[in-house]
C-alpha cells in the first residue's frame, strides 16, 4: 500500500467548490503530521507550520489550492431543475450526462445529473451545435420548484461538484478521480512536511492551502501577504499533454516525474531558483520534466509579485483530462514531486537564497 494513498483519496473525494472548501480543510487537519500547528483565516485559507520553525530563518512557503472546478446554482426552474454557472474554466461539452453532488441548506450533499436532452427532442440545429451552459440544468429528481426548495433543501448559490469516487490501480500505478487539480498539491504539502519531520533545516517552512484559485488565484493573494515568504514552492495539478499534442511537443507526460514550467500566462519562473531546482533533481536522480507554457497560471502569479517580489517555482503534478469530472494521474509522479520539494528545502539556507 502506498504511504499517502489514503490521504490522496480523502482529498480527492472531498467536496470543495471555490468558496466552499470546508471539507478539504477538514481532511488537511485530519492528515496533518503530528506537531504541525494549524491556523485558518476568514477565507478558510489554511496555514501549516513545522514545530521546528524558529522564526529567525528564511521562510519557504509551500503552496497548493484547496478548491476545484465546480458549479453554483443560479436559480431553481419551475420544473424543479437547477440552472447553474461554472466556478472555474470547464469545457462545456464535457459537462452534460455526468453526476454531480449539490449542497443542501442543511449542508448535506445530494446527487444530481446534468441533464442531457434526448436526441428524440432535439432539433437539427441542436444536434449539430455545441451545448452551452445556459442550455443545461442539474436534475435532482424534484417534480417542481417547490419540491426542490422545500423537500430537497436547495437554495440559490448552492455549490455543486462532480460526483466521482477515487480509485487506484496498483498494477499500473494509475489514480483516477476528481479534483487532482489541486488536491494532489494539498497532499504534497502534507507529505513534504511529514518527510522533513524532525529535521534541522536552514529555513523555516510554512504550508499554505489557498482557497479560490480556480476563480482568479484569490486566496493566494492573502496567504502570500500573511506568510511573507522569502521563496515559494507552488504545487499544482498540471494538464498532462501526452495524449493531446504531437510527440515532439510532449512536456507533461504522466509517469515521467513532476513538471517544472519555465513560463505560463502570468509568471516567468524565477530563472535562478528554477535552475537550482533542476540541478537538485539531477543531483538526486529525481525524474523531472521541463515545460514552456503559453497559457494557464498558478498561485505563483500573485505570490511572486507579493512582498516586493518572491522567487517562485512550480512543481507540477501531471494530470490527464484536467478540469473535467475525471483526472488520471500516477502515484509515482506524486512521490517524486514530494522528494524534489524535500531535497530542495534541505539544501536551502540564507546563503543559498542570497544567490537568487
Amino acid at each position: 500500500m502506498k504511504q499517502y494513498l489514503d490521504m490522496i483519496e480523502a482529498f480527492s473525494d472531498a467536496n470543495g467548490a471555490s468558496g466552499f472548501e470546508d471539507e478539504v480543510v477538514a481532511v488537511a487537519r485530519r492528515y496533518a503530521p503530528e506537531g504541525v500547528s494549524l491556523q485558518e483565516d476568514h477565507m478558510r485559507n489554511l496555514y501549516l507550520r513545522r514545530p521546528e520553525n524558529t522564526g529567525k530563518k528564511p521562510v519557504v512557503m509551500l503552496d497548493a489550492h484547496s478548491d476545484e472546478v465546480s458549479f453554483m446554482v443560479q436559480c431553481v426552474k419551475p420544473d424543479g431543475t437547477l440552472r447553474f454557472v461554472t466556478l472555474g474554466r470547464i469545457v462545456e461539452s464535457n459537462i452534460p450526462a455526468h453526476r454531480v453532488r449539490v449542497r443542501t441548506k442543511d449542508g448535506d450533499y445530494i446527487p444530481g445529473v446534468v441533464a442531457a436532452k434526448p436526441p428524440h427532442f432535439m432539433s437539427e440545429a441542436e444536434r449539430n451545435s455545441m451545448p452551452s451552459i445556459e442550455s443545461m440544468c442539474i436534475d435532482i429528481g424534484a417534480r417542481d420548484e417547490s419540491e426542490a426548495r422545500e423537500a430537497y433543501g436547495i437554495r440559490v448559490a448552492a455549490p455543486a461538484v462532480p460526483d466521482v469516487k477515487f480509485t487506484y490501480d496498483e498494477k499500473h500505478d494509475t489514480m483516477i478521480g476528481k479534483a487532482f487539480d489541486c488536491r494532489l498539491g494539498c497532499a504534497s504539502i502534507l507529505a513534504t512536511l511529514d518527510t522533513l519531520r524532525g529535521e534541522d533545516l536552514g529555513v523555516d517552512v510554512v504550508g499554505a492551502m489557498a482557497v479560490q484559485e480556480e476563480v482568479g488565484t484569490r486566496g493566494a493573494q492573502v496567504t502570500a501577504n500573511a506568510v511573507k515568504p522569502d521563496v515559494a514552492i507552488v504545487f499544482e495539478g498540471c494538464p498532462a499533454d501526452d495524449t493531446v499534442v504531437e510527440p515532439y511537443m510532449i512536456q507533461t507526460a504522466i509517469r515521467k516525474g513532476p513538471m517544472l514550467r519555465h513560463i505560463d500566462a502570468r509568471m516567468i519562473t524565477h530563472p535562478r531558483f528554477q535552475r537550482y531546482a533542476l540541478d537538485a533533481a539531477e543531483a538526486k536522480g529525481i525524474p523531472v520534466q521541463e515545460a514552456v507554457r503559453t497559457g494557464g497560471s498558478t498561485n505563483g502569479a500573485p505570490i511572486h509579485l507579493s512582498n516586493q517580489g518572491v522567487p517562485c517555482i512550480v512543481i507540477g503534478l501531471p494530470v490527464r483530462y484536467i478540469h473535467s469530472h475525471y483526472g488520471i494521474a500516477a502515484y509515482s509522479d506524486f512521490e517524486n514531486a514530494v522528494k524534489l520539494a524535500a531535497e530542495i528545502i534541505r539544501s536551502l539556507n540564507a546563503d543559498a537564497l542570497a544567490g537568487f
